[in-house]
């Protein structure tokens, strides 16, 4: 692997001024220096401080206490050495985001500002934020998670032992099932040959931060001073969620606590976990048997490629509306006209359950009547027109409960096997750090 280290610095400067009859020699000026090397790349400190301003921009809109500035940078750099790697591993095994799908993430982030794209783009630039570099990092972010998919979720396995044992005990399943809990964390990563001596250091790095919680220091800005999970630097906070989804090792700390309590240090063979109970709902009643909408629909397809815009996408669909309100057959249509399987029969999806489709989707599909056809409709797979044929509702049978069960201890294993993932793909990188060289 040849190493190319960027280095960008100015050697020095030479200038002569007259001062007091004198001249005199003006000392270099450092404009920038690397501050880590990841594998075969550099971080910059222009990089560290660019960031650094973005993440104390945000930790300030969510009203985060922020850590000293030092403490800061050295959560953040980590982090970047973290992101570093895992970027570097989604170009070595061809994981790309194309200008297209990178183009509708942009047009949904706009649309849940409630903006165009057009003033989007002038209210980032109005906060100083380049629109190319906002483009890039939300490319950055959306390789992340594709990559978290790939790498992790879709190599979970959930046996039909674990799904037995679930349904069957009340006591991990259906009388907690009802209960959601709002709970952030710290998490303070082991190495996976971690020494007895590493592991009394980094004990005791867990301890520090859960002594500043319990003297009243803010779990945010400790969170965000030590926690090595994604999410630290945002104050750890994990949202709300049914109390069976999360992990098993904090669903059972979190069982104990009131709300505002704070766990003692816990232990996983990823490293020392504190869990904060911000809020809970729900009585723990058993959970009951609930009644599951379903909706037969079709519908057609016209994906968005290099080949096609989604202007020419949405246009086809638009003529093919005309038709179909003109007495034309959707069945038909779509066999000629969509771009996926359901073509073959016409575009029909079967009977689909809550969930069972993208939220864009689902959201027209609920808004029509039936027999009526959708205008054209945006989702990640493209554009679409949607017909309801039928709908129903029934109780969960046995075969539905056991799919919900899989999804719940899914859940549950993932956030635990991604910070496992990370940490040893962390491990296996070649990490040298010059942030104190002058």
């Amino acid at each position: 692997m040849i190493v190319r280290l960027l280095l960008l610095c100015l050697l020095s400067i030479l200038s002569f001024v007259p001062a007091y009859g004198q001249t005199k020699r003006a000392q270099p000026v450092e404009v920038d220096r690397i501050v880590a090397i990841v594998n075969d790349e550099a971080i910059t400190g222009y990089e560290l401080y660019a960031r650094m301003a973005t993440v104390e921009r945000q930790l300030r809109g969510q009203n985060v206490q922020l850590p000293p500035r030092e403490v800061l940078g050295r959560q953040l750099l980590e982090r970047m050495i973290s992101d570093r790697v895992q970027l570097q591993f989604a170009k070595e095994t061809g994981l790309r985001i194309s200008d297209i799908e990178l183009d509708v993430a942009m047009r949904r982030i706009a649309e849940g500002n409630r903006l165009s794209l057009a003033d989007f783009r002038t209210a980032l630039e109005k906060d100083g934020i380049p629109w190319a570099k906002f483009r890039e990092e939300i490319r950055e972010e959306i390789v992340l998670s594709r990559l978290r998919e790939r790498e992790v979720e879709s190599r979970l396995v959930v046996s039909d032992g674990e799904i037995d044992n679930y349904l069957a005990n009340p006591e991990q399943g259906s009388n907690i099932g009802n209960i959601e809990v709002q709970t952030a964390h710290i998490v303070i990563s082991v190495p996976e040959q971690a020494s007895p001596d590493q592991l009394m250091r980094i004990g005791a790095r867990a301890q520090a931060a859960l002594d500043q919680i319990r003297r009243g220091e803010n779990f945010a800005k400790v969170a965000a001073s030590y926690s090595d999970a994604p999410d630290g630097l945002s104050g750890g906070a994990m949202g709300t969620r049914p109390l069976d989804r999360l992990p098993a090792l904090y669903a059972e700390a979190v069982k104990k606590l009131k709300t505002g309590e704070v766990s003692d240090i816990l232990r996983s063979p990823a490293g020392f976990h504190i869990v904060k109970l911000i809020d809970k709902k729900g009585d723990g009643g058993a959970k009951p048997v609930v009644a599951l909408k379903q909706t037969r629909a079709r519908h057609i397809l016209i994906k968005v490629n290099e080949l096609v815009s989604e202007a020419e996408a949405k246009r086809k669909l638009v003529a093919l509306k005309e038709r179909l309100d003109n007495g034309a057959d959707f069945a038909e249509l779509a066999r000629l006209n969509s771009n996926d399987l359901s073509a073959a029969k016409g575009g029909d999806l079967g009977w689909l359950y809550q969930g069972d489709t993208v939220p864009d989707f689902e959201k027209a599909m609920d808004a029509l009547k039936i027999n009526q056809t959708s205008e054209p409709v945006q989702s990640p797979f493209g554009f679409h027109l949607i017909q309801v044929l039928e709908r129903r509702t029934e109780d969960a049978t046995a075969e539905r409960q056991r799919l919900a069960a899989r999804q719940v201890l899914r859940e549950r294993k993932s956030d635990e096997a991604y910070q496992d993932w990370i940490r040893q793909m962390r491990d296996r990188a070649y990490v040298e750090y010059r942030v104190d060289e002058r």
